[in-house]
């Protein structure tokens, strides 16, 4: 993969990703994310089959497999470092590709993204809503930086990478279909499963 459609996706496809990778394998907090997900699928019906928007090296596909040990799971990820971690996890169904180029091919029990569509080019964020729409089956799960309004900050150093706002708020405007199932909020200060700040918020169709 050579050819990207933003600035963004060859950001996180090159160095700055490669680099991203190494810190998340050093503060890898699986119990965090199985704590996490326990909350997200605590509030919904049986999960049989999940696609992650966005793995990365698989650490919440880790915490599934925990989880949901018997569900038939497959991730997204632009990264070719991070996708040659993840197609060590056994029985993972990987696709090579940016989520801009993703053709969703069959519907999952749950779609779901954590902290990635705050990297997205906010012009795109109709086509990757589509696409977690019609990759889910029933649920779709989002954890990311919540702000009532568009936002842009500073990430690190770099400009246009980072965007926070009511992601979740925009996907059920723009599926009436979809409701609101539960929401909660990660603490980077949490005593016992700390993680980034982030919001999360489950969205079924109805």
């Amino acid at each position: 993969m050579n050819s990207y459609k933003t600035e963004q996706e060859q950001f996180w496809a090159g160095g700055f990703g490669n680099d991203y990778i190494d810190r998340n394998s050093k503060e890898l907090c699986l119990s965090g994310r199985i704590a996490l997900l326990s909350q997200v699928l605590a509030c919904a019906r049986p999960i049989d089959s999940a696609i992650e928007f966005g793995a990365n090296i698989g650490n919440n596909i880790l915490a599934l497999k925990q989880l949901i040990p018997k569900a038939t799971l497959s991730a997204i990820e632009i990264n070719g470092k991070a996708v040659e971690i993840l197609r060590k996890i056994d029985g993972l169904t990987v696709y090579h590709q940016s989520i801009l180029d993703f053709k969703p091919d069959y519907p999952r029990d749950l779609a779901f993204s954590t902290g990635v569509l705050i990297h997205i080019e906010p012009s795109m964020l109709p086509q990757v809503y589509d696409m977690l729409f019609q990759s889910s089956k029933r649920y779709i799960c989002l954890t990311e930086y919540y702000n009532p309004v568009p936002v842009e900050l500073s990430y690190r150093g770099y400009e246009q990478k980072l965007f926070k706002r009511d992601f979740a708020g925009e996907m059920l405007d723009r599926f009436p279909e979809l409701e609101l199932v539960n929401y909660g909020f990660c603490y980077h200060r949490d005593n016992n499963f700390p993680l980034d700040d982030a919001t999360w918020f489950l969205l079924e169709k109805r």
